[in-house]
């Protein structure tokens, strides 16, 4: 079996030659399965430990012969100011191939997989960078507002009526998702790859034998941890499904998260960690844009001192940035289910080639009218929150030096 998978992995490597660059600097070469992964498990997601943590939903991967589950963790980003895209498997060449996750200014392709807790196929609405500061939506994060103080409140709708738990893009029953041209422009922006933390984690998880999923059945014991590795003990959280089958489609009734909280109630706050990380004031300059696409960025350019000129502007600020959010967010939702109910009306269709060419660039054209309408919306508000803070700053005292004296 392993000379097959190492003769497999040599073809491989030739006939990634022919994939598109953007998308070969996402592959893994050598891991490729005949067989997909199996759905993704419902589970809850463990408080987040403390300010500053990234949510990176659990997947499964492959080793010696059998898929296994990483458990979804919480994990402190390699920079201030970075998201992370997800990993996901895509059909090619009559394989599964494996495209890594990776850190970035913003969130790229990860293909149209419904990982849940804010990715929801495309982009990601659990939460955003402002300065050096990481804002969480509780509508899709488990945060306790006592430890994580930074919060606001987006509603996250379902790109599809009919949700799913598919783990796998591609191929017979994936997912028919495609890289637009802003997440294949993020896919070329500068990436970190996993954190040292991130890697013990995988292999933790690859030496757990109740995680494989021959094992479980596609029913891990352990489907989220509260920190990397943190597999025992308070926070961990398993699944709370009674059966995945592999390639099978399903149709909870969850909408925001990716599954209800088990019997045992594991989500409560209770739940976190008796101690909390320090400030997340981390050395590295955060990169100019914040994970939301650019146009979607609040000011970074706030006078520093506006709070002690009006305390009251700047909570008046965030919320004016807080409802164009809102609304720029549920617009982008908006056009992202018409746009998937589009495809899965013209798949049905069996439609040539050229009718899918002509439906994608004209859902491309609408996507970029979308976003320069939100930059437009966007620059703005800044602009005018800027003359506000400008009107607040106290005006600097007159000249009173005498005039000078003429010779």
């Amino acid at each position: 079996m392993r000379i097959a998978r190492f003769i497999c992995s040599l073809f491989l490597a030739v006939g990634l030659l022919a994939i598109p660059a953007q998308s070969r600097a996402q592959v893994a070469v050598g891991i490729s399965v005949r067989v997909g992964p199996p759905v993704l498990p419902i589970y809850a997601q463990p408080i987040c430990p403390g300010p500053g943590y990234i949510w990176t939903p659990g997947y499964w991967a492959y080793g010696d012969d059998d898929y296994f589950w990483v458990p979804g963790t919480w994990v402190e980003p390699p920079e201030v100011g970075l998201l992370w895209t997800p990993g996901y498997w895509g059909w090619a060449d009559d394989a599964y191939l494996w495209y890594p996750g990776y850190w970035g200014p913003e969130v790229g392709f990860y293909g149209g997989i419904n990982y849940g807790f804010g990715y929801t196929g495309v982009g990601f609405f659990g939460g955003y960078w402002r300065g050096g500061s990481y804002y969480y939506n509780r509508s899709v994060t488990n945060v306790d507002v006592t430890v994580v103080r930074n919060t606001y409140n987006t509603t996250v709708i379902n790109n599809n009526t009919t949700i799913n738990r598919v783990s796998f893009n591609g191929g017979r029953g994936g997912t028919t998702a495609r890289p637009t041209s802003h997440e294949l422009e993020a896919a070329r922006q500068h990436h970190f790859q996993m954190t040292s933390e991130q890697t013990q984690h995988q292999q933790a998880a690859r030496g757990n034998r109740s995680l494989l999923a021959s094992v479980n059945h596609g029913r891990p014991d352990i489907a989220a941890t509260p920190r990397p590795g943190q597999f025992k003990g308070r926070g961990a959280v398993n699944t709370g499904r009674p059966e995945t089958s592999n390639h099978s489609l399903e149709n909870p009734r969850e909408t925001n998260r990716p599954g209800k909280p088990p019997a045992n109630n594991e989500r409560t706050f209770e739940d976190r960690p008796a101690e909390s990380r320090k400030e997340t004031n981390r050395p590295g300059k955060p990169p100019a844009s914040n994970g939301r696409i650019s146009e979607d960025r609040p000011p970074s350019s706030r006078a520093s001192n506006t709070s002690r000129v009006n305390p009251g502007l700047e909570q008046k600020q965030q919320k004016e940035m807080d409802k164009m959010r809102q609304q720029q967010d549920a617009e982008r939702q908006k056009v992202q289910q018409r746009h998937t109910q589009e495809q899965q009306k013209m798949e049905r269709q069996r439609p040539s080639q050229q009718q899918h060419d002509q439906l994608q660039r004209r859902q491309q054209q609408q996507q970029d009218q979308m976003q320069q309408k939100h930059a437009q919306q966007t620059q703005k508000l800044q602009e005018h929150q800027q003359r506000e803070v400008q009107r607040q700053q106290p005006k600097p005292p007159k000249d009173s030096r005498p005039p000078k004296q003429q010779q």
